[in-house]
Protein backbone atom coordinates (compact mmCIF):
# COMPACT_ATOMS: atom_id res chain seq x y z
CA UNK A 1 0.00 0.00 0.00
CA UNK A 2 1.27 3.45 -0.85
CA UNK A 3 2.79 5.42 2.01
CA UNK A 4 0.13 8.17 1.78
CA UNK A 5 -2.63 5.56 2.15
CA UNK A 6 -0.92 3.89 5.13
CA UNK A 7 -0.40 7.18 6.93
CA UNK A 8 -3.96 8.29 6.29
CA UNK A 9 -5.60 5.03 7.39
CA UNK A 10 -3.46 4.96 10.55
CA UNK A 11 -4.64 8.49 11.38
CA UNK A 12 -8.28 7.60 10.64
CA UNK A 13 -8.02 4.37 12.66
CA UNK A 14 -6.88 6.41 15.68
CA UNK A 15 -9.65 8.94 14.99
CA UNK A 16 -12.30 6.21 15.26
CA UNK A 17 -10.75 4.88 18.48
CA UNK A 18 -10.68 8.34 20.11
CA UNK A 19 -13.93 9.78 18.74
CA UNK A 20 -16.69 10.49 21.27
CA UNK A 21 -19.20 10.24 18.41
CA UNK A 22 -18.20 6.70 17.45
CA UNK A 23 -18.02 5.69 21.10
CA UNK A 24 -21.50 7.10 21.77
CA UNK A 25 -22.86 5.29 18.70
CA UNK A 26 -21.15 2.03 19.73
CA UNK A 27 -18.90 1.86 16.67
CA UNK A 28 -15.60 -0.01 16.94
CA UNK A 29 -12.72 -0.86 14.65
CA UNK A 30 -9.84 -3.35 15.04
CA UNK A 31 -6.81 -4.33 12.99
CA UNK A 32 -6.88 -7.68 11.21
CA UNK A 33 -3.35 -7.37 9.85
CA UNK A 34 -0.43 -5.15 10.80
CA UNK A 35 -0.20 -3.32 7.46
CA UNK A 36 -3.64 -1.67 7.79
CA UNK A 37 -5.05 -3.22 4.59
CA UNK A 38 -7.76 -5.13 6.41
CA UNK A 39 -9.79 -3.98 9.38
CA UNK A 40 -12.72 -5.38 11.33
CA UNK A 41 -15.50 -2.99 12.20
CA UNK A 42 -18.48 -3.34 14.49
CA UNK A 43 -21.58 -1.18 14.56
CA UNK A 44 -24.54 -1.33 16.91
CA UNK A 45 -28.04 -1.51 15.51
CA UNK A 46 -29.58 1.98 15.78
CA UNK A 47 -32.35 2.62 18.32
CA UNK A 48 -35.97 2.36 17.18
CA UNK A 49 -35.08 0.06 14.26
CA UNK A 50 -35.47 -3.70 13.83
CA UNK A 51 -31.67 -3.88 14.28
CA UNK A 52 -31.66 -2.34 17.78
CA UNK A 53 -29.65 -4.38 20.27
CA UNK A 54 -27.71 -6.20 17.56
CA UNK A 55 -23.94 -6.03 17.01
CA UNK A 56 -22.92 -6.15 13.34
CA UNK A 57 -19.43 -7.21 12.29
CA UNK A 58 -17.94 -5.63 9.15
CA UNK A 59 -15.04 -6.63 6.94
CA UNK A 60 -13.17 -3.53 5.77
CA UNK A 61 -10.55 -3.81 3.03
CA UNK A 62 -8.46 -0.74 2.27
CA UNK A 63 -7.51 -0.44 -1.43
CA UNK A 64 -4.05 0.59 -2.65
CA UNK A 65 -5.67 3.73 -4.06
CA UNK A 66 -7.14 4.91 -0.74
CA UNK A 67 -8.28 7.67 -0.09
CA UNK A 68 -9.11 8.27 -3.76
CA UNK A 69 -11.21 5.10 -3.77
CA UNK A 70 -13.37 4.08 -0.79
CA UNK A 71 -12.74 1.05 1.39
CA UNK A 72 -14.50 -2.15 0.36
CA UNK A 73 -16.89 -2.99 3.17
CA UNK A 74 -19.24 -5.92 3.66
CA UNK A 75 -21.31 -7.22 6.54
CA UNK A 76 -19.95 -10.41 8.07
CA UNK A 77 -23.00 -10.64 10.32
CA UNK A 78 -26.06 -11.75 8.38
CA UNK A 79 -28.67 -9.01 8.13
CA UNK A 80 -32.11 -8.56 6.49
CA UNK A 81 -31.91 -5.15 4.81
CA UNK A 82 -32.78 -3.96 1.27
CA UNK A 83 -29.35 -2.41 0.67
CA UNK A 84 -27.30 -5.33 2.03
CA UNK A 85 -27.15 -8.79 0.46
CA UNK A 86 -28.73 -11.34 2.80
CA UNK A 87 -26.39 -13.94 1.25
CA UNK A 88 -22.98 -12.25 0.89
CA UNK A 89 -23.20 -9.14 3.08
CA UNK A 90 -22.33 -6.94 0.09
CA UNK A 91 -23.52 -3.36 0.54
CA UNK A 92 -25.14 -1.05 -1.96
CA UNK A 93 -24.43 2.37 -0.59
CA UNK A 94 -24.24 4.99 -3.28
CA UNK A 95 -22.70 7.51 -0.89
CA UNK A 96 -19.59 5.30 -0.58
CA UNK A 97 -19.20 5.52 -4.34
CA UNK A 98 -20.28 9.14 -4.87
CA UNK A 99 -18.58 10.60 -1.81
CA UNK A 100 -15.38 8.63 -2.17
CA UNK A 101 -13.30 11.78 -2.41
CA UNK A 102 -10.58 12.37 0.14
CA UNK A 103 -13.17 13.96 2.49
CA UNK A 104 -14.68 10.54 3.27
CA UNK A 105 -12.97 8.95 6.27
CA UNK A 106 -13.16 5.60 8.00
CA UNK A 107 -15.25 7.25 10.73
CA UNK A 108 -17.75 8.70 8.23
CA UNK A 109 -17.98 5.38 6.37
CA UNK A 110 -18.87 3.55 9.60
CA UNK A 111 -21.36 6.24 10.65
CA UNK A 112 -22.92 6.15 7.16
CA UNK A 113 -23.41 2.39 7.39
CA UNK A 114 -25.04 2.73 10.79
CA UNK A 115 -27.30 5.47 9.39
CA UNK A 116 -28.20 3.19 6.46
CA UNK A 117 -29.66 0.69 8.96
CA UNK A 118 -32.04 3.40 10.13
CA UNK A 119 -32.91 4.73 6.65
CA UNK A 120 -33.04 2.05 3.96
CA UNK A 121 -33.14 2.95 0.25
CA UNK A 122 -35.46 0.24 -1.16
CA UNK A 123 -35.51 1.81 -4.63
CA UNK A 124 -31.75 1.12 -4.98
CA UNK A 125 -31.61 -2.39 -3.51
CA UNK A 126 -28.73 -4.81 -3.13
CA UNK A 127 -31.26 -7.54 -2.27
CA UNK A 128 -34.42 -7.40 -4.41
CA UNK A 129 -36.34 -9.95 -2.30
CA UNK A 130 -35.79 -7.91 0.87
CA UNK A 131 -36.60 -4.63 -0.91
CA UNK A 132 -39.84 -6.07 -2.25
CA UNK A 133 -40.89 -7.22 1.22
CA UNK A 134 -39.88 -3.80 2.63
CA UNK A 135 -42.16 -2.02 0.15
CA UNK A 136 -45.03 -4.53 -0.07
CA UNK A 137 -45.32 -5.65 3.55
CA UNK A 138 -43.47 -3.29 5.95
CA UNK A 139 -44.65 -5.07 9.10
CA UNK A 140 -43.43 -8.46 7.86
CA UNK A 141 -40.14 -6.82 6.88
CA UNK A 142 -39.70 -5.43 10.42
CA UNK A 143 -40.50 -8.77 12.03
CA UNK A 144 -38.12 -10.59 9.67
CA UNK A 145 -35.33 -8.05 10.25
CA UNK A 146 -35.86 -8.35 14.04
CA UNK A 147 -35.64 -12.12 13.85
CA UNK A 148 -32.40 -11.97 11.81
CA UNK A 149 -31.06 -9.43 14.32
CA UNK A 150 -31.89 -11.81 17.15
CA UNK A 151 -30.48 -14.93 15.49
CA UNK A 152 -27.34 -13.47 13.91
CA UNK A 153 -26.51 -10.26 15.80
CA UNK A 154 -27.59 -11.09 19.35
CA UNK A 155 -30.51 -8.65 19.57
CA UNK A 156 -32.96 -9.51 22.36
CA UNK A 157 -36.27 -9.15 20.50
CA UNK A 158 -37.69 -11.92 18.33
CA UNK A 159 -41.07 -13.12 17.01
CA UNK A 160 -42.37 -16.27 18.75
CA UNK A 161 -44.50 -17.13 15.70
CA UNK A 162 -41.49 -16.98 13.36
CA UNK A 163 -39.38 -18.93 15.85
CA UNK A 164 -41.99 -21.74 15.90
CA UNK A 165 -41.91 -21.92 12.09
CA UNK A 166 -38.12 -22.15 12.11
CA UNK A 167 -38.20 -24.88 14.76
CA UNK A 168 -40.83 -26.82 12.79
CA UNK A 169 -38.69 -26.93 9.63
CA UNK A 170 -35.47 -27.60 11.56
CA UNK A 171 -37.21 -30.59 13.18
CA UNK A 172 -37.63 -31.96 9.64
CA UNK A 173 -33.83 -32.05 9.36
CA UNK A 174 -33.15 -28.83 7.43
CA UNK A 175 -30.21 -26.55 8.25
CA UNK A 176 -31.26 -23.59 10.42
CA UNK A 177 -29.62 -20.94 8.20
CA UNK A 178 -31.26 -22.44 5.10
CA UNK A 179 -34.62 -22.53 6.90
CA UNK A 180 -34.37 -18.86 7.94
CA UNK A 181 -33.40 -17.80 4.40
CA UNK A 182 -36.23 -19.85 2.84
CA UNK A 183 -38.92 -18.63 5.24
CA UNK A 184 -37.72 -15.02 4.94
CA UNK A 185 -37.80 -15.07 1.15
CA UNK A 186 -41.17 -16.86 1.02
CA UNK A 187 -43.06 -14.45 3.32
CA UNK A 188 -42.94 -16.90 6.23
CA UNK A 189 -45.20 -19.40 4.46
CA UNK A 190 -44.09 -22.83 5.72
CA UNK A 191 -45.44 -24.73 2.70
CA UNK A 192 -43.66 -22.68 0.01
CA UNK A 193 -40.49 -22.48 2.15
CA UNK A 194 -40.54 -26.29 2.45
CA UNK A 195 -40.88 -26.61 -1.33
CA UNK A 196 -37.90 -24.29 -1.77
CA UNK A 197 -35.82 -26.27 0.71
CA UNK A 198 -36.70 -29.56 -0.97
CA UNK A 199 -35.83 -28.20 -4.42
CA UNK A 200 -32.26 -27.35 -3.36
Amino acid sequence: MANIAVQRIKREFKEVLKSEETSKNQIKVDLVDENFTELRGEIAGPPDTPYEGGRYQLEIKIPETYPFNPPKVRFITKIWHPNISSVTGAIYLWCLEVNSAAAMTLRTVLLSLQALLAAAEPDDPQDAVVANQYKQNPEMFKQTARLWSHVYAGAPVSSPDYTRKIDKLCAMGFDKNAVIAALSSKSWDVETATELLLSN
